[in-house]
Order: C-alpha cells, then sequence, then structure tokens
C-alpha cells in the first residue's frame, strides 16, 4: 500500500508539473495549472464513487489491476468483501446444522421469548408432544397454546422453575412428560418437554415388583422367625452361635422387608394427610429413641428452640426423623455428642436438624447419600446393622412435605443431617415455651 501510494503521488506531481510547463509554453501557467487540477480531482471523485458502489452494490465484480492507491485499496476491499461473504456462509452453515440438529431431536424444544412469553420458533416433536402448529403457533403466547399444562405461573418463576417431572400432554393424555425451562440468554428461554412414559412406566413396573417380593416375603420370614423361637440355645449348647447368628439375619432381613414396603408406599402416594404435629413431643420421642438406641454410651442433647408445630403427616415425619437420629447414633463413636435441634430459619420455616460427632462422610459421597443401598462403607453399615433405605426414606417423606433434605459433614468432625420446611408448614405453637432445651 505504500509504494502504491508513493506511484499516485509521483504521478500527481509529474502531471501538475506537466501542466505548469505546457502553461509557461503557452504563457497562461494558471489556467492550464487549474484546469489539470481539476481533471485530477474529476478522475479521483470517479475512482471514490467507484469504491463507493463496490461496497454498496450486491453483485460481486473483479478487482482493480492497476499499480495505484486507488487499484490497491479497491483489491483490499474486494479480499475483505470476499472474506466476510465466506465467513458468513460458514455462519449460516453452522446455523442451518444447529437449527436442523434441534428439528431432529426427540425431544420438544421451543424458544420462548422471555418478557413476551411467546413462542419464536418450536421444532418438530413439538408437534407431536405438545399439539403446537406451525406457522400458526408462531408469536403465540405459550400459556395460551398450552392451557391443559401448568406453565403459566411455572414460568413466571423464571430461573427459579423446578422441573415439572409427569405432566399430560395436550395430544395424547396417555403421554407424560418431563418439563424443563433453561434460561440460556437474558432475553431467550428454551422450553424443553421429553416423553417418559416408557420410563414412568419402568419404574411404576419396578415399585410394583419390590412390593410384591417384599410382601410376598413376609410370611416365609414369619415361618422362620416362629421356628427359630421355638429353638432354645439352652437346650442346645452346641448350637448357640449359629442360633444367635440365624436371629440377627432374619431380624435383619426382617427390616430390609419393612423399609422396602414403607419406600414403597411412600412412592406410590402423591400426598400425605396433614395434621398439626406437637415438635415438643416429638422431640421428647427422639431424645428417648436416641438413648434407648445409644446403652447410655452417647451423650443426647435435644433444643427445642422454634417455638412452633409442623403440619404433616405425624407418622411419616417421626419415621423419616427417627431414621436420622438412628443413623447419628449408629455411626457415631462410643462417648460422642448427638444433638437433636428444632429452629426457624431466615424465610419463616422451620429446620429439624440432627447434629453428631461421628467420622463425617467425606465430599464425594454426599450427593448419593439418599440412593437405595448406597453405602459410605459397606462394612460399618452392617456391623450396625443399617439396610441402605433409611435415607431414601427420608428423602420420599420430606418430598411428600414440600421440604427438602440438606447435609453438611466434615470428615474426622461430624455432620449435620437437617430438615427445612417451608413457611406453610410451620403452625404457631400457644401452649408451649421458645427456647426450650433438654439436656
Amino acid at each position: 500500500m505504500r509504494s502504491a501510494w508513493r506511484r499516485t503521488l509521483a504521478l500527481l506531481s509529474l502531471a501538475l508539473a506537466a501542466a505548469v510547463l505546457l502553461g509557461f509554453a503557452i504563457g497562461q501557467p494558471w489556467p492550464a495549472l487549474a484546469a489539470v487540477a481539476l481533471g485530477m480531482l474529476a478522475w479521483h471523485y470517479w475512482r471514490l464513487r467507484r469504491v463507493l458502489d463496490g461496497l454498496t452494490g450486491r453483485r460481486h465484480r473483479e478487482p482493480a489491476r492497476g499499480d495505484g492507491a486507488w487499484d490497491e485499496l479497491d483489491r483490499l476491499l474486494h479480499r475483505n468483501q470476499a472474506e466476510m461473504r465466506a465467513r458468513r456462509r460458514r455462519l449460516l452453515g453452522m446455523l442451518r446444522a444447529y437449527r436442523a440438529a434441534a428439528a431432529a431431536l426427540p425431544d420438544a424444544v421451543v424458544v420462548v421469548d422471555r418478557n413476551t412469553q411467546r413462542m419464536l420458533w418450536f421444532n418438530r416433536a413439538a408437534t407431536g408432544l405438545l399439539g403446537l402448529q406451525h406457522p400458526r403457533d408462531l408469536g403465540a403466547p405459550v400459556a395460551e397454546r398450552l392451557q391443559h399444562l401448568p406453565v403459566a405461573r411455572w414460568m413466571a418463576s423464571g430461573r427459579n422453575a423446578e422441573p415439572i417431572l409427569d405432566a399430560p400432554s395436550p395430544v395424547d393424555g396417555r403421554l407424560r412428560l418431563n418439563l424443563r425451562l433453561i434460561p440460556y440468554s437474558d432475553e431467550y428461554w428454551l422450553l424443553v418437554a421429553r416423553d417418559v412414559s416408557k420410563l414412568l412406566h419402568l419404574e411404576q413396573m419396578r415399585r410394583d415388583f419390590v412390593a410384591n417380593v417384599s410382601h410376598e416375603l413376609r410370611t416365609p420370614l414369619t415361618v422362620v422367625h416362629g421356628y427359630l423361637d421355638m429353638l432354645d440355645p439352652d437346650d442346645f449348647p452346641e448350637w448357640r452361635p449359629m442360633l444367635a447368628e440365624m436371629q440377627k439375619q432374619s431380624q435383619r432381613m426382617t427390616q430390609l422387608v419393612e423399609d422396602l414396603l414403607a419406600l414403597s408406599r411412600l412412592e406410590s402416594r402423591d400426598s400425605l394427610p396433614e395434621e398439626t404435629v406437637a415438635m415438643a413431643s416429638v422431640l421428647a420421642t427422639l431424645r428417648r429413641e436416641a438413648e434407648a438406641c445409644s446403652k447410655g454410651q452417647h451423650r443426647i442433647e435435644g433444643r427445642d428452640l422454634a417455638g412452633c408445630d409442623l403440619l404433616g403427616s405425624g407418622r411419616e415425619l417421626h419415621s423419616a426423623f427417627s431414621n436420622l437420629v438412628t443413623n447419628a447414633v449408629r455411626h457415631t463413636p462410643p462417648g460422642g455428642r448427638i444433638t437433636i435441634e428444632f429452629s426457624r430459619d431466615a424465610d419463616g420455616g422451620a429446620v429439624l436438624a440432627v447434629h453428631d460427632t461421628g467420622p463425617g462422610v467425606p465430599p464425594e459421597h454426599i450427593p448419593r447419600l439418599t440412593e437405595r443401598f448406597y453405602r459410605v462403607s459397606s462394612s460399618r453399615s452392617r456391623e450396625s446393622g443399617g439396610t441402605g433405605l433409611g435415607l431414601s426414606i427420608v428423602k420420599h417423606v420430606l418430598g411428600l412435605h414440600q421440604a427438602r433434605l440438606s447435609v453438611h459433614s466434615t470428615v474426622g468432625q461430624g455432620s449435620v443431617f437437617a430438615c427445612h420446611f417451608g413457611r406453610e408448614r410451620v403452625h404457631p405453637r400457644h401452649d408451649q415455651d421458645v427456647g426450650g432445651t433438654t439436656p
């Protein structure tokens, strides 16, 4: 570009010098110089217009072949335009590929404008699962087109919207959908609907199988217990160790069957009967159960700091709390401390927390603690008599009460298992003192 600029300046200087010489030769230097200058200006204007036409015009043309500054500028602009066209073709190709991939997904995908909650685009699966029709429903409000689904209040939650795990399809009530709202930018959301009919059917089959097998195991276990009770170890001294082990294992299997039946019963229910659960008596009962399980080997404390009761199923809540307390006693070495604390949180809800000074749980195990039969240490769990279903039962009981379980643990220092209840589950207590502590 620099050399082209020099050549252009040299040509301009040469033209002006020739105009001066020609002017002196004819005796009119200034008119000759002005005429040449005007010609040069007209030529530059013509080149400038040609460049502007090349920038604004849509037709493709060959770049200039000269070696002047304007020719070099024309070639640079032509090259930049060619690169921009190639980049645009690549972007359009990628956009078409992404759009084709989204259109081919088996899940229904709907792009929603965040502010107006109108549908901007949806794929083919949205027609089969949600009943949306192209182009009729483009630009229509989501809540208006999906009136059979609870999406109006759900979408109002925005980024805090929890997935809808089971909802009937507007097209076919036999199809069950899982709905998720994914905010992928400040202006647009993705509404994703997945057909989970087969998964729910398989899950129901699994629940039925577990419930039926557990129920059928009750009878043979009862027979085994009956015969074992008839065998007195004093009559068969040589069989005493074997009889004791058989009693222990049969009791463990009975407890496993009872836990499986309880879990199946909870999974098959969508709600529980509600009553006012007197937490003062519940805490006292939990403390007595912990002392009975501990047999004097631990220090048990109870703290009632909430001064309120809970709305829910007293039987199921006691079962969940008892599981947490029993686990704390089983996994805390003798001489440790277990604290059962019932308090309020900053949001107006209530929290029942069980603190222990046990060995703690490594961080990588915490997310899986509520899985069935998951054990941090299988040998330790079997020695303590656990079935591996306690925390799974706790999770389901809390889910039916719109509550959640949190776990905080430090290896070597202990753990805190806390049940968090929303303010809608809190019931005022008028006949108990606030801040009571049970030593």
